[in-house]
């Protein structure tokens, strides 16, 4: 990322009410976080992003040592979080869920929301298949990297 364009996001974050920034770019992912008056800003490079994304869920819970073995032994295909925040299974809190266990889904069909700063994201299939499992609970914050369905 072009250092002119760096120093204009941490201005415009700065200067806005907006606390935290995250950019992708295919050159890498930036982070600017606006903390108690100060603008603190993280670079991470594209290749490097995949190794924290492994690491940091097992080095940050004590007890996912235990958990890691049998999400890796469950068969199919895992449809992970592409971000950080809240999942929730359907449209509306008393509306039917987008997939039930058992369902066929064709690539691209929504599974689920996960809302980030207040935006709605839809997570669609990225392989077609039968959902046999869904590992991440409504209403649950979930972490970058998470497995959320599993498709076989």
């Amino acid at each position: 990322m072009d250092l002119r364009k760096l120093k204009t996001l941490i201005d415009l974050v700065s200067e806005s009410n907006v606390s935290e920034l995250e950019i992708t770019e295919a050159e890498g992912k930036v982070r600017i976080v606006k903390g108690g008056g100060a603008v603190v800003q993280q670079m991470v490079a594209a290749p490097m992003m995949a190794q924290p994304a492994a690491v940091a869920p097992v080095a940050a819970a004590p007890g996912a040592d235990s958990a890691a073995p049998a999400a890796a032994a469950v068969s199919g295909h895992a449809v992970k979080s592409p971000m950080v925040g809240t999942f929730y299974r359907s449209a509306s809190p008393g509306a039917k869920p987008f997939i039930e266990i058992g369902a066929q889904v064709k690539e691209g069909d929504t599974l689920c929301i996960i809302e980030a700063m207040k935006i709605l994201n839809e997570i669609e299939a990225d392989k077609s298949g039968t959902v046999t499992r869904v590992m991440a609970e409504n209403g649950q914050a979930v972490e970058y990297g998470q497995p959320l369905f599993v498709i076989e």
